[in-house]
């Protein structure tokens, strides 16, 4: 084994490209040292017929330490300086979004060059660069687009290998890694932060790099490249950030990193993401979510009679007949940025209350009025009616959301009253923003829910899921125990959110003529 020039020459190809991004636009690309470090290993390595000695690679490192950068400019490296005509690169991507960024910007370093321009084709609604001196090629796939078979590729980037997910996934995976085998040097390189599914590609080839690298299994072909917090390291110490962000203090701002710590200690999905992005730590699909520090932080007092009149919003979660219940309004106030009061209803059916199934004593929560019983062992969905009149009598109520998939005759019938109700998907597309919402308020204490014991129970166990890109939403499945209440809250800040919003188009700018 030995080292080459072959990892100079591709460090002084990639620093004469040149920056196409502020805030270093228009100077040439320097890499920082641990760049400089892969490179080497990478490229520099040989075995004992003179040839690369790496036909994989596994870069795994915190978000925004300069990954899709790098990958970039080795692309183009091979594209146009590997000396191999008519050489096939590839840049793969979960998503055909993802993987316009990696060639965006390639795309911008062959535009900011003059010797480059002349020589490539940049074809921007095809997503390929031609080298029309050798007659390589540079072009993109994605799971989600067209599948990959008959490519031959002499280098392929797989970026951001988290988001790989499902049988997609993993059909691209197969084909690219199995359509190299008539290439004399093929290299696979694989760049990834950690991420949320541990039954996918990404995590596979990580269990695999960390394997390599302890010598557990050997591999010569295999280099893995690791930047991770080790398991016991304190999350919010600087000196674990610097072991997964390479380039922290350079390309990546510590403030930034601490601003965000601070907001992780007081909301548990942001603590997550925290950990992924800065710590590169998986962190599974679900997770307890509130601080209930933070929430009783922003209880507040909410007195019912003072809300007469007002707008409000609702969100309805009728679980079984035989479960707990609930109606949850949300009431906007006239601040800005707009804070929320909330109101609560429960109901559960009388021969319930003595059960001992979930940690919650309802007796006491009937007696001190927070929680409704309806006589018998199913609830009686005429007394949620009832309430839903009264609501209408007393508030402004503007929408009443409620799972579309578990609608009820209840439904049917408040239709037939004029009530406002709203079909409400309960997947990720219409959970999650209201979801992030709800964390805003409680870190910013705007909102007040008054300390409803039922409310902060269900907040106390539940759970959320969070997806590759970094959706979340409640899952019942896996939360400790009831969470109806947060469910209805959730759907009705979904319902509150997309109201203000339009509203507060209207008064900034007024009706547009057309």
């Amino acid at each position: 084994m030995g080292k080459s020039v072959k990892s100079k020459k591709v460090i002084t190809f990639i620093e004469h490209l040149t920056h196409s991004k502020a805030p270093w636009y228009g100077h040439p690309l320097r890499l920082m040292d641990w760049q400089k470090d892969f490179i080497h290993d990478l490229y520099g390595t040989i075995d004992k017929e003179g040839r690369r000695q790496y036909r994989q690679a596994f870069l795994f490192v915190g978000r925004k330490n300069g990954k899709t950068l790098l990958a970039a400019a080795l692309a183009l490296f091979h594209l146009l300086a590997d000396g191999k005509p008519g050489n096939e690169v590839v840049l793969a991507a979960g998503s055909r979004e993802q993987a316009g960024i990696c060639f965006s910007q390639a795309a911008d370093f062959v535009r900011m060059n003059r010797v480059l321009r002349k020589r490539c084709r940049v074809v921007d609604y095809k997503k390929t660069i031609t080298d029309t001196k050798t007659g390589s090629i540079l072009k993109t796939v994605s799971a989600d687009g067209a599948m990959a078979h008959g490519l031959n590729p002499g280098f392929v980037v797989a970026d951001e290998l988290h988001v790989w997910t499902g049988q997609k996934g993993r059909d691209l995976w197969a084909a690219l890694t199995t359509g190299s085998s008539t290439r004399e040097e093929p290299l696979f390189l694989s760049i990834t932060t950690a991420g949320v599914e541990q039954t996918s590609v990404a995590y596979e080839q990580y269990k695999y790099a960390k394997q390599v690298a302890d010598g557990t299994v050997k591999d010569e072909t295999f280099l893995p490249v690791l930047f991770e917090a080790d398991e016991g390291d304190k999350w919010d110490d600087p000196a674990t950030w610097a072991k997964a962000n390479p380039a922290m203090g350079e390309f990546k701002n510590i403030e930034d990193i601490q601003a965000m710590a601070n907001k992780a200690r007081y909301i548990h999905s942001l603590r997550l993401e925290f950990e992924r992005f800065h710590l590169n730590r998986w962190t599974g699909t679900a997770t307890s979510w509130l601080d209930l520090s933070a929430w009783d932080a922003t209880a507040g007092i909410v007195v019912p009679g003072e809300l007469k009149g007002r707008v409000c919003y609702g969100g309805l979660d009728l679980s079984s007949t035989t479960d707990l219940s609930s109606l949850v309004l949300v009431f906007p106030d006239d601040n800005a940025p707009t804070g929320y009061d909330v109101l609560c209803h429960f109901w559960l059916p009388e021969e319930r209350l003595e059960s001992t199934e979930d940690a919650l004593d309802y007796k006491t929560m009937a007696r001190q009025g927070f929680l409704t019983t309806t006589p018998g062992n199913v609830i009686d969905y005429r007394s949620i009616h009832h309430t839903i009149k009264q609501v209408r009598k007393e508030y402004r109520l503007k929408e009443l959301a409620f799972d579309r998939w578990n609608s009820s005759q209840l439904i049917t019938e408040l239709m037939d009253d004029g009530a406002p109700v709203v079909a409400t998907g309960m997947g990720y597309k219409s959970m999650s923003a209201p979801s992030k919402h709800l964390e805003e308020l409680i870190l910013s204490k705007r909102i007040r829910h008054g300390g409803n014991p039922i409310l902060r129970w269900n907040a106390a166990g539940c759970a959320i899921e969070t997806d590759a890109s970094e959706n979340i939403k409640p899952t019942k499945k896996k939360s400790r125990h009831r969470i109806d209440g947060i469910v209805a809250l959730i759907l009705a800040l979904s319902r509150a959110m997309l109201r203000e919003r339009r509203e507060s188009i209207y008064t900034e700018r007024g009706l547009l003529s057309v």
